[in-house]
């Protein structure tokens, strides 16, 4: 039975980004050689994403959460044994199976303590994760949550695409939610809605070893566009009403960075200042899953984010997948 005074608060964040950084200019002269045009002034324009980071060959996503999660532990100050509670939102899984979140806790060194388990809702991925752990440590069946959103999304780009393989790059972000009697994920929404899945899709499956379909990341940009600015005020704002909250109360609004232009709209159908909205998609540019954790943990890290503030979270993502997390940290 759920405890009533029971929540969930993030005792730590963490964060990793691969170390090869690309430029828009690394990427123009990289499609050039396969007869791609593109430009940094056309990339930027359109998203205001400057660079990304990509993945080594041998890295895998589980590499990345682990960094990302030992970062988070080492700032919660806790034991990783103690973590009875594994969440890894991601679409690009190290396997078919096991989940990344079982591999993720066999290279931490937790053993047999808890589940451990991968969410998939794409780039909503992590607003699932959060919203997940805090219902099971709320309903005290877990006390120590670590969620994380990894991906290697360079891995599933066509990069003779260019409206699509300029926006994606690789990352993953940590937060560890622990039992409290204080405030902490005050509310959450989440949505979806298949009939949209067709809009955003990487179309491919494994068949007797070999793939069918496509296992490229496929998009139609201007629906994506479409939804996702109607989608993400309504989503915002149901979680704040459950959380008697209103646009005034956030002191920082943390968006799903995919597009510059979305995220801008949101803030402006929210009221809120563009200064209280973490933005990273320059750098970072559409991490998927990792996006919220890695501009999270910036601007804790950077100090933009205090004890005790009220933080938006929102994220839409392939599905079509939406939610939002009110988070008073």
């Amino acid at each position: 039975m759920a405890q009533s005074n029971l929540y969930s608060r993030v005792l730590g964040t963490g964060s990793y980004l691969p170390p090869d950084r690309v430029t828009n200019q690394d990427l123009a002269d990289r499609l050039a050689k396969q007869g791609v045009e593109t430009s940094d002034e056309w990339i930027v324009a359109r998203t205001g994403i400057h660079a990304r980071h990509f993945a080594s060959p041998d890295q895998t996503t589980s590499d990345l959460a682990l960094i990302a999660s030992q970062n988070a532990i080492e700032a919660a100050g806790i034991d990783p044994q103690s973590i009875d509670l594994i969440i890894v939102a991601t679409s690009t899984p190290d396997f078919v199976f096991p989940s990344t979140a079982c591999l993720l806790q066999n290279k931490l060194g937790i053993k047999n303590n808890g589940a451990a388990f991968d969410v998939q809702a794409v780039c909503s991925g992590f607003a699932y994760g959060v919203a997940t752990a805090d219902a099971f440590i709320r309903s005290g069946a877990n006390r120590t949550a670590l969620v994380i959103g990894a991906e290697t999304f360079s891995r599933i780009l066509d990069f003779n695409d260019r409206t699509t393989c300029v926006l994606f790059g690789d990352g993953a972000g940590a937060v560890i939610l622990q039992a409290s009697e204080e405030p902490g994920v005050l509310a959450s929404a989440l949505h979806a809605d298949g009939s949209y899945s067709d809009i955003l899709c990487t179309p491919g499956n494994v068949n007797r070893g070999a793939i069918a379909g496509s296992a490229f990341l496929h998009m139609d940009g201007q629906a994506v566009f479409k939804l996702a600015v109607n989608v993400l005020e309504k989503v915002a704002v149901e979680a704040l009403d459950k959380a008697k909250l209103t646009p005034e109360d956030i002191d920082w609004l943390i968006p799903h960075q995919a597009n510059i232009r979305i995220m801008q709209s949101t803030c402006r159908k929210l009221r809120l200042p563009q200064e209280r909205m973490v933005v990273t998609v320059g750098e970072h540019g559409n991490t998927s899953a990792a996006s919220i954790p890695l501009a999270f943990d910036v601007a804790v890290r950077d100090g933009r984010i205090q004890r005790g503030q009220n933080v938006l979270i929102e994220g839409v993502g392939g599905g079509f997948t939406w939610g939002a997390s009110v988070i008073r940290y």
